[in-house]
């Protein structure tokens, strides 16, 4: 059996649980090597983990709980991480409830540009937001010059469409779609806001996911009432991330659009609702129109 050190748990290599060959734990910062999809990704801000099997979590989590250890939590820019409600599932479904209900308003003035300059590398790691998402999202990711400007990556399967897509840099078969379209977004809240929420809203990593591009292109900017993937499997999970971002935001939703949101999450009770991402105000030497 082999033995892996537990690290950031009432002090450092506290504890070593022995697990099944091949399993490994990894704490260590994200740097979009390999991104883990579904259930057998749990991303915390900059990091990654990777899903132990069978007794090897077992171990773990018995030597969690001998020592009385909490895990760390931390929020940044590597990506949603699931957070149950009361009894650790639901969230979802609970916090539709908690979404304020308007009608949309005029989308009058809008333009791209309120909410600053595309892909801002917000979270000041020299890589543009598009770069981070493709990093994060994309296998078999291959640079140009250093590990920022991702040339080539593969989506395994498409969360829109099931299906595996190629990227190829410059070539537009794969986007980066805002879970909660800006335009969307202008309509139920983001009008009013300063230009450094807006800038936020439009590179949090909780907002934006790789996906199919002529997929995609049917979406425009329609919430939860007018548009869901075609991937069935993917609707709860789709959901849950535009409830999470508007409920972070504070964007309000219409009636047709929170019916069609719990009607989709009645399907998937236990729908967790996912969190972290970047802090919703970007800074301030970010600038919008």
């Amino acid at each position: 059996m082999s033995v892996i050190p537990i690290r950031n748990c009432c002090g450092p290599d506290l504890l070593n649980a022995a697990v099944r060959p091949l399993v490994t734990v990894c704490a260590t910062p994200y740097e979009g090597k390999r991104s883990l999809r579904g259930p057998d990704r749990v991303a915390r801000g900059g990091a990654h983990v990777r899903r132990l099997r069978g007794g090897a979590a077992a171990a773990v989590v018995l030597v969690f709980a001998v020592a009385g250890c909490k895990a760390e939590t931390t929020t940044g820019s590597g990506g949603p991480e699931e957070t149950g409600g009361a009894g650790g599932s639901g969230a979802a479904l609970t916090a539709v409830k908690s979404l304020t209900v308007k009608g949309r308003a005029p989308k009058t003035g809008y333009e791209r540009d309120r909410f600053g300059t595309a892909w801002a590398d917000t979270d000041s790691n020299d890589c543009d937001t598009r770069d981070d998402i493709l990093k994060r999202d994309l296998e078999d990711v291959k640079f140009t010059r250093g590990d920022c400007k991702v040339s080539y990556g593969v989506l395994e399967s498409d969360p829109y469409s099931g299906k595996e897509v190629t990227y190829r840099r410059g070539r537009s078969q794969v986007d980066i779609d805002h879970v909660v379209a800006l335009s969307d977004a202008w309509q139920k809240g983001a009008k009013y806001w300063d230009a450094g929420k807006r800038i936020a809203l439009a590179n949090d990593p909780l907002n934006l996911l790789a996906v199919d591009a002529s997929t995609n292109r049917s979406k425009g900017d329609g919430d939860t009432a007018t548009w869901l993937p075609p991937n069935k499997g993917y609707r709860c999970t789709y959901v849950a991330a535009q409830v999470a971002v508007k409920k972070k935001y504070d964007l309000w939703v219409t009636a047709a659009e929170k019916s069609a949101m719990e009607k989709v999450l009645s399907g998937c009770p236990g729908q967790k609702l996912p969190s972290g991402g970047n802090p919703t105000a970007a800074p301030p030497r970010f600038h919008a129109d």
